[in-house]
């Protein structure tokens, strides 16, 4: 027999007898590579672990703890849910289930309006095992669309998967379940098969670190007029411990959930009277909400930013040149028709911003120009994908437009990286990754030297801050090169919050233009920045990073003193004004409770100091001062305290102004 020569990504090769598989090759390579292998990239197709080599390829080896390992072992946990159901309700239909971030889905129809319970997810989750337990192999296979439709023929939502391919719908599902004109399937028993572009692991027994979650309803193709199917949600790693880990942080991400932490703290609330997607910010929430705004505005002001105001609403025609109704109507709310045309609701404040730019001739001496809105824009989000603050349909941008030449782009580029960062980490965020997004080459505008020019600006600024970066080719928007900034919180949970993007789409097509030294016209390079995102998603990332604990200087009360009884209720209000004076948020609640109630009735509102105040603080001027999560310390002078806190701010809002 003769051998194959196969590349490794590191260069090196390896020869190894004719027909040998992925799996053969990380053999070859060590036992702890063949166990933790379940697929395989041959010349940068991603593919089983039991398909023949061809002589020549670069193989690597995808291994369990990877994103693409992970994402292999959860597409393959999902086939088994499937099997699972189809095995223990006979006549169910299955639809689509893909792997997504931390787990997967799938979607099935029950006969006779059956609907699933809790009972029935833990007895899937077992019969699950036990086909985990069987060692069932997958194996691959290739048919012509009317075999397929022969293989899936009481299958309908399968049937309607094919034939929307086989009549060049070109519309592919996110499951990828099919690809091009031929059909593959994974078949793991005699009794199911499933349509699937793969790969997956050999066998099931490479599963079983999983468990099912909870199910909903989910309306098939996403017509919400459509039918209603019911989705198991699960999750799979590759490991007990990976596993156990996960499980712990959606019980920490459980107890920080913002919409129930803004209640409990009386920060905001959306009220079914207002619809979805509104909310409503009570006083405690506003306090905060003031205090991140104030800081926004003062950095802007101390960051060379000029400050603008723009309406909420604007004709048709500024979204017609914009391109918004061309490319982004589906997120606008419908028009409203005035006697003097067609007006819209803003999505976007850049639009706007331009007009400002175009408001009289610009001249190179005024560039860059940095102009900067806390705008109200409202965007329409269906009705299922809402999530309390995360997910809403009016919301507040701190939003800015730098308008630049060629040459001040890198410099630009490299002072906004500094700006967002500093940000940032005034709110507690340390962790940030970092992707930068590169031109599409079937889609794009503007000439390919600027866009090299921008995209190496971008890619310099990282460099130059030795920060490590993914690259995603081909990702950008048609306009422009992208980085987006996400920050890891308390409990290791990823937020994109921030992006800085070159914009050669928006100038042009408003004709900005501003005179150069050489008095010729030229046209700016156009860069957006979202800092935070919008007040209100970063409000709700705060809530849950902080779990409501919120620092001093962000805390909407920062200290409240408790009288032990009512005849200390006077020296408690001198304590307050004292503190107010210094400028603290602070207020007292008499003595008509018992003080161990009290106590705890505001260790729940997350207050960051509590001050008991009894007869040896009136006669000493002291307080007693149970900080949050600290010791109590009793005695401690009336002035002492005012100094520590006052500090202890100041440093906080120091740093945050100077970070």
């Amino acid at each position: 027999m003769s051998n194959i020569t196969i590349s490794l990504p590191d260069g090196s090769e390896r020869e190894l007898p004719e027909g040998s598989t992925a799996l053969d090759l990380a053999a070859s390579i060590g036992n702890r590579l063949k166990k933790a292998a379940v697929a395989a990239t041959v010349d940068g197709t991603e593919t089983d672990l039991t398909a023949p080599l061809p002589s020549g390829s670069t193989v690597g080896i995808i291994t369990d703890d990877t994103d693409e390992g992970r994402h292999v072992l959860r597409h393959s946990t999902a086939h088994v849910l499937a099997q699972a159901v189809t095995r223990l309700f006979p006549g169910a239909k299955f639809s689509i289930g893909p792997a997504i971030e931390n787990g997967f889905y799938y979607d099935f129809d029950l006969p006779d309006g059956r609907t699933f319970n809790d009972d029935d997810l833990q007895t899937i989750e077992q019969e699950m095992r036990e086909i985990v337990k069987s060692n069932q192999t997958f194996e691959r296979s290739e048919m012509t669309m009317a075999e397929a439709k022969e293989l899936f023929a009481d299958q309908p939502y399968k049937i309607e998967i094919i034939e929307r391919v086989e009549s060049a719908a070109g519309d592919q599902l996110d499951a990828g379940e099919v690809s091009g004109d031929v059909i593959s399937a994974y078949r793991n028993s005699e009794e199911f098969v499933d349509m699937c572009v793969g790969p997956h692991v050999p066998s099931t027994g490479k599963l079983g670190h999983f468990k099912l979650q909870r199910v909903s309803g989910a309306h098939w193709r996403g017509n919400e007029d459509g039918i209603m199917l019911q989705r198991i949600y699960g999750t799979a790693w590759e490991s007990k411990q990976a596993l156990a880990e996960h499980l712990h942080r959606l019980e920490e991400a459980a107890k920080r959930d913002h919409r129930k932490l803004a209640t409990e703290l009386d920060l905001l609330s959306f009220p079914s009277e207002l619809g979805g997607g509104l909310a409503v910010w009570h006083p405690k929430g506003a306090i905060i909400r003031k205090i991140m705004e104030d800081y926004s505005r003062e950095r802007h002001e101390h960051g060379g930013y000029e400050f603008v105001f723009t309406p909420h609403l604007a004709n048709a025609k500024l979204f017609e040149t914009s391109g918004h109704l061309q490319w982004y109507a589906d997120g606008m709310y419908p028009p409203m028709e005035m006697d003097n045309g067609t007006y819209y609701m803003k999505p976007m404040n850049c639009p706007m911003h331009c007009l400002i730019f175009k408001s009289r001739q610009r001249s190179y001496r005024e560039l860059p120009l940095r102009l900067f809105e806390l705008g109200n824009v409202y965007r329409y989000e269906r009705a299922g994908t809402l999530h309390g603050l995360l997910r809403i349909r009016g919301f507040t941008q701190d939003d800015s437009h730098i308008y630049c030449t060629k040459e001040q782009l890198a410099d630009e580029i490299a002072s906004l990286l500094d700006f967002v960062l500093s940000v940032l980490r005034a709110f507690g965020f340390e962790d940030f990754t970092f992707n930068l997004s590169t031109k599409n080459p079937d889609k794009y505008v503007g000439s390919d030297e600027i866009w090299d020019e921008a995209t190496e600006a971008l890619r310099q600024a990282l460099d130059s801050h030795g920060l490590d970066y993914a690259v995603k080719a081909g990702d950008a928007a048609f306009y422009g090169p992208k980085i987006d900034i996400d920050v890891r919180d308390a409990i290791g949970r990823s937020w994109q919050l921030s992006t800085i993007q070159a914009d050669f789409q928006l100038p042009e097509r408003f004709d900005l233009e501003y005179v150069g030294a050489d008095n010729e016209r030229h046209r700016p390079i156009m860069l957006h920045r979202a800092l935070l995102g919008s007040i209100e998603r970063f409000m709700g990332v705060l809530i849950e990073h902080y779990a409501g604990n919120f620092p001093a200087w962000l805390a909407p009360l920062q200290v409240r003193v408790l009288p032990v009884a009512t005849a200390h209720e006077e020296y408690a209000d001198r304590v307050r004004e004292r503190l107010e004076s210094a400028g603290i948020r602070v207020d007292v609640i008499a003595a008509n409770d018992a003080l161990g109630k009290r106590i705890r009735a505001s260790k729940m509102e997350k207050i960051p100091y509590i001050l008991v105040v009894g007869d040896d603080d009136v006669a000493a001027t002291t307080v007693g001062v149970n900080p949050r999560g600290g010791e109590v310390e009793r005695g401690v002078g009336l002035s002492e305290f005012v100094a520590r806190i006052t500090d202890e701010v100041a440093a906080s809002t120091e740093r945050a102004l100077t970070a």
